[in-house]
């Protein structure tokens, strides 16, 4: 499993003065740089902005590699690293605050304290000293030249799931009178992080930028009336063509300017079940092609689902998989419960990498990274020997649209990975490529969208995981 080095760093022109502090995380295997972070934070002392520079590095980490990634905290203050080891009490009550967020944010973590004398915390002190310099001209640090993180193309960006920074230079926080606020927020650049979640990855962090997660209750099942907030536009997305051209057909006025469908409307529910855990998502490698089983974890997983499924008000009349192994195993054992077949169809099958498969991000960063740079700027951009996002794209939305025009009215149960999975929602929500960045899927996570012959698609529920609890 892969281990990292987090550095960190803060200080001040004065204690008080202007402040600022600095942090990097390194893979602990060869020190290169994957993160960098920092920022002026106006007047403050030495020891806020250390405390600042020690948060701000189990954040970026924890962007990158999610929960439970070990690490090993370096810093040259003395009075955090023991602290935050427990040998010494925090009596400033100014610092308890950020001693409490950093101590939760370690939890999260399996963490390492080590001190380490001042020469050898370089590159978070140049940023802390950085950021000094431009909060005593009352100004917000911004990313220089400097960066380690030259490998990856400046010209493209990313916005994980999670509160994940760019490729690129990212800007700095807002420039105020007297210095950054405590509430601005850092200038950072990372490599791509693994929690990007477009491929099958275990994403275990939390995720900022999420869509929402819905629950699967009474009022998002089957047919029936929409909520007025699920009224909208019709267009390109939705059910695809087969569901618009169905729409034209079929129907059906309403009542004089209530906007509402008539109660008859019978929806066509489509949940959306990713797989349970495998061995390369527990290793957070790309699973495309590839065809791992399903470990004894995921094994559970698909069985909560399936006594979730098999009970009401679900319902569920129809089972299809990936040919994928995964999927399928995942889709056999609620197809067991629930007393039905398993219809495998090619189209819900996992994005291929190529030569990528079975690697990590962080690998591939180092052998491909013009590739990988390319791939994450454009969706037609496909990996060496791989299928790109707009191929997949368009392998999709074909299958969703054969799906609702061959099971309109029913119930159906679609067992898939993460790639088809968010198209499918992105097609319904009418949202471009880019949201894929947006949203975050668990393992054995449900979605729902339902399709209306007289309507639009609507998304009446996202990444529940609820049964695994």
């Amino acid at each position: 499993m892969t281990s990292y080095v987090v550095e960190a760093d803060g200080g001040s022109r004065g204690n008080p003065g202007p402040a600022g502090y600095g942090a990097v995380v390194k893979d602990a295997a060869d020190g290169q740089v994957l993160v960098e972070t920092a920022a002026s934070i106006g007047t403050q002392t030495n020891n806020v902005a250390e405390y600042r520079g020690l948060i701000a590095g189990l954040t970026s980490l924890l962007d990158l590699a999610g929960d439970g990634a070990r690490v090993e905290v370096r810093m040259d203050s003395k009075l955090v690293v023991e602290q935050m080891a427990g040998r010494w009490k925090v009596k400033n009550e100014g610092l308890r605050p950020l001693a409490l967020e950093a101590a939760a944010l370690a939890r999260r973590l399996k963490v390492t304290w080590r001190w380490i004398p001042r020469e050898k915390n370089k590159d978070a002190d140049r940023l802390a000293n950085e950021a000094m310099d431009a909060a005593a001209k009352g100004r917000a640090w911004t990313l220089s030249g400097s960066s380690a993180a030259s490998s990856v193309s400046s010209g493209s960006s990313v916005s994980p799931g999670s509160s994940a920074s760019s490729v690129s230079k990212a800007p700095g926080g807002r420039s105020t009178g007297g210095g950054a606020s405590r509430n601005d927020p850092p200038a950072t650049r990372t490599a791509p992080a693994e929690d990007l979640l477009l491929f099958d990855t275990d994403d275990l962090g939390a995720d900022t930028g999420t869509l929402g997660t819905g629950t699967l209750g009474t009022g998002g099942l089957g047919a029936g009336v929409p909520e007025a907030g699920d009224l909208g536009a019709g267009g390109e997305g939705g059910g695809g063509t087969a569901t618009r051209e169905r729409a034209a057909r079929t129907a059906t006025p309403t009542s004089p300017g209530t906007g509402w469908r008539p109660a008859t409307s019978v929806a066509t529910s489509l949940y959306l079940l990713r797989h349970g855990e495998t061995p390369l998502s527990v290793e957070r490698r790309f699973s495309g092609l590839g065809d791992p089983e399903l470990t004894p974890n995921g094994v559970a997983q698909a069985e909560a689902a399936a006594a979730r499924l098999a009970a009401k008000p679900y319902g569920v009349q129809v089972i299809v998989s990936s040919p994928l192994r995964r999927a399928r195993a995942t889709a056999e054992i609620v197809a067991a419960r629930a007393g039905l077949e398993v219809l495998v169809e090619e189209g819900l099958r996992e994005t291929d990498f190529g030569d990528w498969e079975g690697h990590t991000f962080t690998e591939i960063q180092r052998r491909w990274p013009d590739e990988l740079a390319a791939w994450l700027a454009d969706p037609s951009a496909a990996p060496p020997g791989g299928e790109s996002f707009g191929e997949a794209a368009r392998r999709v939305q074909a299958t969703g649209d054969m799906l609702v025009e061959r099971y309109e009215g029913r119930t159906v149960l679609a067992v898939s990975h993460v790639t088809p999975i968010k198209m499918l929602l992105r097609f319904a929500l009418l949202a471009p490529l880019g949201a894929l960045y947006r949203m975050h899927l668990d393992l054995s996570a449900l979605s729902l969208i339902e399709y209306y012959a007289d309507g639009p698609a609507v998304v009446k529920a996202f990444n529940d995981t609820s049964h695994l609890r």
